[in-house]
């Protein structure tokens, strides 16, 4: 070993308690001497002389080989010089150069201390120490000048600068440092450190001023995390709400963030909203981004422990961006805690990295970049053998559904019957003609499902204006009309059920005798609905649109899988292909081992029957008559000729995919013996 870096790091401190600990850009003071170190290409290894255990742990954590300091060496008299002797006395510690660096300075530039190193090992001083040029005059207290004579001051520019010591480090010949048993010796040389470099923390001020300076002294780093967890006032917006006449809220997002967004997720980092307020702008931004949304959130640390644990995340690699000291107890409990500039004094001292963009003005996408910047890039993939995952199938009345079953195809009605009975046996014709195996219907109880302050609101609707929850009520079938539709499905061989929204009408649907009964995306997280649904005994197929993976769980775990299939949705209507995110088919096979099939709101067919050859076992589509009728789901749909035609492209899909087995079909026998050419 030729170079040593000693940083001596004891417990106590009387300026600021726990020193070596306080964090400055997120990273405590004893970690940052020891990365400094580390990053010095000309230092073999670095010890950490410490009587604390935490202070050991973090030095540990950033590399450092940790030698137990005695307690005759702790006290607040004792010398740092003594420190560094008692680390040349333990085994394997014979350098021919010592360094001692001081945890006191915050900012310390790899390339001085091996500069600083370079000198020495070349003979050119026995001691190299930090040192910052300075034009300051000095003065006595009793008024008289030190560096300067008061009566003739040159101007600056006509002086020669002289040094100011930092105490940052400390290059020293290690057999001169042992005779002399002190840091000065020989000849003495300074390795000159900028101003911005030079802050020595002794006092709680010091403290303040080296974290409010960490964010422009600190070279940008890539942020390699697992997961980035955001609040939204403030990071995903400037903090400001524009309000309209009629009390709505509207805020100010970049564009840009959006995309910064959609490359972490391609690039497999999971992202999370955290909001405090319950907003609906909130949850309509969180849409548009494609990720899920926690809201009204009165301890947002303990949700973030349950998140961070059901996600089984190491919380060391994960990052929360906030800007408002509600956000400093999530920031405290992941590795990488981050602040927007204009962020609260205190959310910027307890930030590892401030974003140089504000909010809603593209700190979001920055974080992003330099998320995605941090990710290897992706190996060139071995060529494999494709495997489709395949479990048992589950029976919906007489036809199984399930892997090595035909595509079980759900026309969904929906609401966009319009409440007429008329209309709803028409498009079961059209579901019947095209080839479907069954049709789906909603069903609400409006008291129930309609929130009260959109009860009386005024809705223009195609029997003239009405309350919002008359138009619900309006639109709704009773037993008698279900009697029917279930009749003219008998009639035509189709399967009817219905997606409940409330738990009366679970027991309405049980009274119509239903074969399943399917949970709507909206309904994931509905508990209550769940158990109403699971105790049932019937088939349930379970849509999972706008649900992250933890609510997929606790919704599985009141189900159970023995009777269960899962369909993957993207609950945007109409839905942009770059959010259809098929490969969740998979996904949700392996997590939860049921069969799993589409549930689809885009326009066209291309979708749907990428879904088929990913292994969708069902695949379930909005129906009208025409997509300009009105009502909310209308245009979202398909028109009969769409429906035929994607009944009759799963169909030749289900032909095409084959077993997978390699072989000569009799196809081929004759062109084979034609134009087969073989030769040895």
């Amino acid at each position: 070993m030729r170079v040593l870096a000693v940083v001596p790091a004891r417990g106590g401190s009387a300026g600021v308690p726990l020193k070596n600990l306080a964090q400055v850009g997120g990273v405590p003071l004893v970690a940052r001497a020891v990365r400094a170190c580390l990053g010095a290409e000309l230092v073999d290894e670095v010890v950490v002389s410490t009587d604390h255990a935490c202070i050991a742990e973090a030095a540990a954590r950033a590399g450092a080989r940790v030698v137990e300091r005695p307690a005759e060496l702790s006290g607040a008299t004792v010398s740092s010089e003594s420190a560094v002797l008692h680390a040349l006395g333990t085994p394997a510690a014979d350098p021919e150069v010592v360094v001692l660096v001081q945890c006191t300075s915050a900012f310390i530039d790899p390339a001085d201390l091996s500069a600083a190193v370079r000198r020495v090992l070349d003979g050119e001083a026995d001691v190299v120490f930090s040192g910052t040029p300075t034009h300051e005059f000095l003065w006595t207290p009793a008024g008289a000048g030190v560096n300067h004579d008061p009566a003739s001051r040159p101007r600056r520019q006509d002086r020669e600068p002289q040094f100011r010591e930092t105490g940052a480090f400390y290059v020293m010949r290690a057999a001169g440092f042992r005779e002399h048993g002190h840091r000065f010796f020989g000849d003495v040389a300074v390795q000159a450190v900028p101003a911005r470099h030079a802050v020595e923390v002794d006092t709680p001020e010091d403290l303040e001023i080296v974290r409010a300076l960490a964010p422009f002294v600190d070279a940008p780093e890539p942020i390699d995390v697992d997961a980035v967890i955001t609040d939204f006032d403030g990071v995903h917006t400037d903090d400001r709400a524009y309000v309209d006449s009629d009390g709505r809220e509207m805020v100010l997002v970049s564009r840009s963030d959006g995309m910064g967004v959609s490359l972490l997720r391609r690039a497999g980092v999971k992202v999370l909203v955290m909001s405090t307020e319950q907003n609906p702008v909130v949850a309509a931004r969180a849409r548009k981004l494609g990720v899920p949304v926690l809201q009204g959130l009165a301890e947002k640390r303990t949700v973030l422990r349950d998140w961070l644990a059901i996600e089984n995340l190491d919380p060391a690699r994960v990052a929360y961006v906030g800007n408002d000291v509600n956000d400093l107890g999530p920031m405290a409990e992941v590795g990488w805690p981050i602040a927007v500039p204009d962020a609260h004094p205190r959310v910027r001292a307890a930030a590892r990295v401030v974003l140089t963009r504000p909010g809603g003005d593209g700190a979001v996408r920055e974080l992003c970049d330099r998320v995605v910047a941090a990710r290897p890039a992706p190996a060139e993939p071995a060529p494999a053998t494709p495997q489709r995952l395949r479990f048992r199938p589950v029976r919906i009345a007489d036809v199984p559904v399930g892997d090595g079953e035909p595509v079980y195809v759900i026309g969904e009605i929906g609401i966009n019957h319009n409440g007429e009975l008329d209309l709803a046996r028409r498009l079961i014709d059209v579901a019947a003609d095209a080839g479907c195996q069954a049709v789906k219907f909603q069903k609400r109880t409006p008291a129930i499902c309609v929130p009260a302050e959109q009860r009386g609101q005024i809705r223009q609707t195609p029997w003239g204006e009405m309350m919002y929850l008359e138009y619900k009520e309006r639109t709704e079938f009773g037993h008698e009309e279900y009697r029917r539709i279930a009749e003219h499905c008998a009639e035509r061989g189709l399967h009817w059920f219905a997606s409940p929204w409330d738990v009366p009408s679970v027991e309405f649907l049980e009274e119509m005798d239903v074969v399943a009964h399917k949970v709507a995306s909206a309904g994931v997280a509905d508990h209550e609905l769940l158990r109403a649904l699971a105790g049932t005994g019937k088939p349930v197929i379970l849509s999972t649109g706008m649900s992250a993976l933890h609510e997929i769980d606790r919704a599985v775990e009141i189900l159970g899988t023995d009777n269960l299939i899962m369909m993957h949705a993207t609950s945007t209507y109409p839905l942009p292909p770059e959010e259809a995110n098929l490969r969740t088919i998979t996904t949700l096979k392996e997590r939860y081992g049921v069969p799993v099939g589409y549930s689809g709101h885009e326009r066209g067919l291309q979708i749907s029957l990428a879904a088929v050859t990913l292994g969708a076992v069902c695949v379930e589509r909005h129906i009208t008559l025409d997509r300009t009728m009105w009502g909310s789901d209308h245009a979202a749909s398909l028109e009969p000729a769409g429906l035929e035609h994607l009944v009759r492209d799963i169909r030749i899909i289900e032909q095409a995919m084959g077993d997978g087995v390699k072989r000569v079909f009799p196809g081929e026998e004759a062109p084979k013996a034609r134009l087969r050419r073989v030769t040895v």
